[in-house]
């Protein structure tokens, strides 16, 4: 049910919690944004969320007013953790709070599933974030995420467009990803350089293993690494020409005119091949 609350303004003041920018952190304050982004995140009925940085709690709000059975707040701030702290006040049986660094733990283990990931995640570490919650694709439903607009572009990138790379072949190669919500530089306190968007991610039916998800990271580490070369070069370390011809693949060619189906071929190669 939804409360009469205290202002986002009003607490962050009382807290001193201004936004500090080696924890990447920019606050959402503005209720009907943080409202919109919870109901991106489809219906949450029945699902167990986990919000990663949630600062003054203005979208942590929005989920506890959502229909989500829990909600898993994620804070290595102390300043923003004693401010959720007053919040799990409000709704004990649905939020609980952990003070911890996102980076170094399972949420897998901290939540039950169906889990969702819903989250205005700290620039600093959104990438490396996402790419370890795309390892465990299978435990999650779905991820709704805030990102930097150029971050966003990279995911959903289309191959042989100006953003392709590594992180739009993992993620798609593992999930449908789509931008869903664009936001300029002004919705934040304080504002970033740059705008920010929100990206839908539904994790597929079918994973790779934890193997193939390591080959698939070489493979595109190694071929994005010199993307000015053609694969027959940046592919040499790893068995270039072995790997191009059990994918069927021109070795002329360059990383980014590759689709996500044809790394999918050198990723299972460079496994078949270890």
């Amino acid at each position: 049910m939804i409360t009469t609350r205290e202002p986002l303004a009003s607490v962050i003041k009382r807290h001193g919690l201004d936004a500090r920018k080696a924890l990447g952190q920019h606050f959402l304050l503005d209720p009907n944004v943080t409202e919109r982004i919870a109901q991106l995140a489809g219906s949450l009925k029945g699902r167990h969320v986990v919000e990663v940085g949630p600062g003054p709690g203005g979208l942590t709000r929005a989920l506890l007013d959502s229909d989500a059975a829990s909600v898993l707040a994620i804070e290595v701030d102390s300043r923003a953790v004693a401010v959720i702290g007053e919040l799990t006040e409000e709704a004990p049986d649905r939020l609980r709070l952990i003070e911890a660094d996102a980076t170094a733990v399972d949420l897998t283990e901290l939540c039950p599933a169906p889990r969702h990931i819903v989250a205005n995640l700290p620039y600093n570490v959104a990438t490396p974030l996402l790419i370890g919650w795309l390892r465990q694709a299978a435990q999650w439903e779905r991820l709704t995420l805030m990102f930097q607009l150029e971050v966003a572009e990279r995911i959903c990138a289309a191959p042989d467009s100006e953003h392709y790379g590594r992180l739009a072949v993992i993620s798609q190669w593992c999930a449908d990803c789509a931008q869903v919500m664009r936001l300029p530089p002004g919705a934040f306190s304080p504002p970033p350089k740059v705008w920010s968007a929100v990206v839908s991610i539904t994790p597929r039916p079918e994973q790779p293993s934890p193997e193939l998800f390591s080959a698939m990271e070489r493979v595109t580490a190694a071929a994005f690494g010199q993307r000015r070369k053609m694969l027959r070069g940046s592919l040499k370390g790893i068995g270039g020409e072995h790997l191009l011809s059990a994918a069927r693949i021109e070795g002329t060619r360059r990383a980014e005119t590759l689709s996500v189906e044809e790394f999918d071929r050198l990723a299972r190669a460079f496994l078949a091949k270890q």
